[in-house]
This record gives C-alpha cells, structure tokens and sequence, in this order.
C-alpha cells in the first residue's frame, strides 16, 4: 500500500508546475533537499503534533521546508527570521518574544505555534488550506483582491481548485505562484524518496526538559550544569542571543533529556563567577572600549555589540560617567552573531491610496468598521470575506480602492503595522537561503537570503 497524504496531493501531481519542482527537487537540487529533509525529521514529531492539535492537516509540516529548509535560524534579505519565516513584527502580533535578548521566531516550538494558528486563521478566512498558503507567502490582502477581481471568472470554482484557477492569472507575483506546486512537490518526494533516487537518513526528535534559571545567566553555566556542551544548550535554545539569559527576567530553558532532576544541585555547586554572565562598570575620564575589553578578556567588538548606544568623544574615547553593560568571556563566546531582531526592511514605495489595519485580540468586524468610517460589507468585500470571521494577527484592507495599488503589508512601516504585512513585506523580492535552494529557480525566487 502507497503512502497517503491529508492534503491535496494525488490531485495535482500531475500539473506542469508540481511536476517542474518534483524534477528539480529531485535532480539538480537532490543533495539540498535530501539534507533539508534530514534535518526536518529532528523537529518533524513535533510539528505535526502542533498542526494535528491546532486543527490543521499534519501534512502542511512540509511548508516548512519550503520556507527555511527547516532551519530555526534562516534569515532573509528581507530580515524574516526562523523555520517559519516571521518578520518582527508579525512574531510580536502572534505572542512571540522579539527583542535584543530573545527572539522567539527562532524558537521552533514557540515559532511552530504561532505559525499554526496564523496559518489556521488564514484557512478560516479563504475556506482554502492552498490558498491559505498564498497568503502566508504572499500577504492576504492581495488573495483577497484577487478573488474579488476574478470573481466572475471563478465562479463555480471552490476547494483547492480555487488556488490554481487563481494562479492561472497574471495576478500572483511568481513566488507565490509557484509556493504551493513547490509544497506539493515537497510532499511527494518525502513520502516516497525512493521513488525519485533519494535518500536521507533520520535525526533524534527535537526532545527536552525544561527548567526556569534566574537572570543574567550563562549558556555556559547552564551547560556546566546539564552536564552538556554550550552548543548542545544553544542548539536547543536558539532564541537566546547573547550568550545568556536576559538581565531583568527569570527565563524558561531547554536542558537535554534527564538533565533537569539533577540540574538545581549542579548549577548551585557552580563558582559565583561561573553563574553570573554580565556586570557593569562606570566610563572613566580618558578610557577607550579597547581598554576595558581587554582588561576584561573580550573584544572591543563584543563590548560594541552588548552597548550600542555608547557615546564617544571625538577623540573616539568614551564620555565619562556612561554605564558599560560587560559580557564574561565564556558568554561573549557564546553568543549568537544575528542582526538586531527589531530590524525590518521593505520593499517598494508606499501606497498612498491603501491602509491595512492589523486585527488585535477581541477587535471585531463591526468594531473596525466603525473606526475607519465604513461598514462591515464594505470590509468583507476589500478583503474577500465569505464570513464576519476574523483573527488576532490578520491584516485588512481597510481604505483605498481594493483592485488597485499594492497591500500595504507591501509598504512603508511607519504607514502600516501589519502582521502578514510586514512578515512578507519584502517576500515578494527577497528570497531566503533555504528556500531559494529548495526552488533552484533563481529568476523566480529573490525573496531569502543565504544563512
């Protein structure tokens, strides 16, 4: 007996696209995709278990790859960060932590549940799970306009059908015409590898315990005490930045399996020196950062990276009396070299005539109506709206002619804090590593970089 699928896959295996992508998944781009399947089976249990338990098809776990190549610390051009490719403001929108010590976007259990319930949403609002897909590509609001501009073309048209009557249009950018023929193509090939001469081998599952640590704690203390190395503990932590736990909140950590009965009484025993990672000290008359870093075992860039803001003189000494935020060398070492997460970058000039409003928790249709001056048929009608259905995160067109102009998720940031919009932003010109290997198709993906 096959294998089987619980989402649309036998139905369009056939089309020209899927059957593109099956080939160069499985031809000029075989040992990517083989390794980027290896490594998705590490955190394959529980992705499906968070889609089964979110009402979602388990199967969609492959979007994933498609998105990042499983890679909980892919970053894009366009600065979506993570497995699932959340731009910062997104991630904050759907409860993710996002700030210089954490970021949660590269958490893949935190970053599995948000995706989950954005996706979920956007299924809810298109009654499509491949449309729903567009959208998480390509932003909402421009499927939603698309399916009200072909509407007369798509009428009698419903289910998965409607993605790819839409697709036949030159409406969708490239990418997004071509995520959901690549996610396809992804799930046959993982499901019978052997079929299309390949292989890949299977990693343990992402497993922990967990335990809370207090403030300013060390990876490299944490990992003393897990009996661990400071890469293991970072592996299974990739949100923390720095090297240590931020310095004003106790903070939940990932320990390896059966660490944590043994792990208070072992990080106890520590030195002091040990179990503290950062302290600061005043700027005195005449100093410079290369000073006080070597004084104190690190790098003059290191201590630019934990102070920012610090303010030089002309002579290119520090001004005197400034507080100086210093790392220990073990937590200087460990910490990740990522850009500032509060970065986000968009693409093309903004619309003046479209203005997306981004829903909050307990905001309703008719709420949101009202505070734009319109009504709720008006809303359902730019948005495509079958139902006044809508959800924390979802972004809406909520001025402008909704034929016209380019979403504002698509936009300038000051003119629209977008969920979607800003997640996929610069999607529809940057491409990130992961997937832009998956797709092999150069001239069709500019949207993530390389790692």
């Amino acid at each position: 007996m096959g294998p089987s699928w619980d989402i649309s896959v036998r139905e369009y295996e056939s089309t020209d696209r899927v059957e593109h992508y099956v080939r160069v998944f499985s031809g000029q781009a075989k040992e990517r995709i083989e390794a980027r399947l290896e490594r998705g089976t590490r955190y394959e249990p529980m992705i499906r278990a968070k889609m089964r338990e979110g009402g979602l098809p388990e199967d969609m776990y492959y979007l994933a790859l498609i998105e990042s190549g499983f890679d909980p610390n892919a970053y894009s051009r366009a600065a979506a960060v993570g497995m699932w490719q959340f731009m910062t403001s997104t991630g904050r929108d759907m409860g993710l932590r996002v700030d210089w010590w954490i970021d949660e976007r590269r958490d893949p259990v935190k970053s599995t549940t948000a995706a989950v319930r954005f996706i979920k949403g956007l299924r809810d609002q298109f009654g499509s799970l491949y449309l729903a897909a567009a959208a998480y590509n390509g932003g909402p609001g421009r499927v939603a306009r698309g399916l009200s501009r072909y509407a007369d073309d798509l009428e009698g048209t419903s289910g998965e059908d409607l993605f790819f009557a839409l697709a036949e249009k030159d409406y969708l950018r490239n990418e997004t015409r071509e995520y959901v023929p690549q996610l396809i193509a992804a799930a046959l090939i993982a499901k019978e590898p052997a079929r299309y001469g390949m292989k890949f081998g299977t990693l343990p599952p992402f497993a922990y315990d967990s335990t809370r640590v207090g403030s300013g704690t060390p990876l490299a203390a944490i990992a003393q005490a897990s009996n661990a190395t400071v890469e293991a503990i970072r592996e299974l932590n990739p949100q923390v930045l720095r090297g240590v736990t931020p310095p004003r909140d106790s903070t939940w950590i990932r320990l390896p399996q059966g660490a944590a009965d043994s792990f208070a009484v072992r990080f106890a025993d520590l030195p002091k020196s040990t179990r503290v990672g950062l302290f600061t000290l005043e700027s005195r008359k005449g100093q410079t950062l290369d000073v006080i870093a070597e004084k104190n075992g690190v790098s003059a860039r290191a201590l630019e990276l934990y102070n920012p803001s610090l303010k030089r003189l002309k002579s290119g000494r520090l001004v005197p009396g400034q507080s100086v935020l210093v790392p220990t060398p073990a937590v200087a070492s460990a910490a990740s070299s990522v850009p500032d997460p509060s970065i986000e970058r968009f693409g093309g000039a903004s619309s003046k005539t479209i203005a997306v409003h981004v829903v909050k928790s307990g905001e309703t249709l008719s709420g949101i109506a009202k505070k734009y001056k319109t009504t709720t048929a008006m809303l359902m009608k730019r948005n495509g709206l079958r139902k006044p259905l809508i959800f924390p995160g979802q972004s809406l067109v909520v001025t402008g002619a909704a034929s016209r102009g380019r979403v504002a998720a698509k936009t300038n940031k000051k003119s629209v804090k977008s969920a979607t919009a800003s997640r996929k932003a610069a999607s529809a010109k940057k491409s990130a590593p992961a997937k832009k290997a998956v797709a092999v198709t150069k001239k069709r993906h500019a949207k993530k970089a390389a790692r």
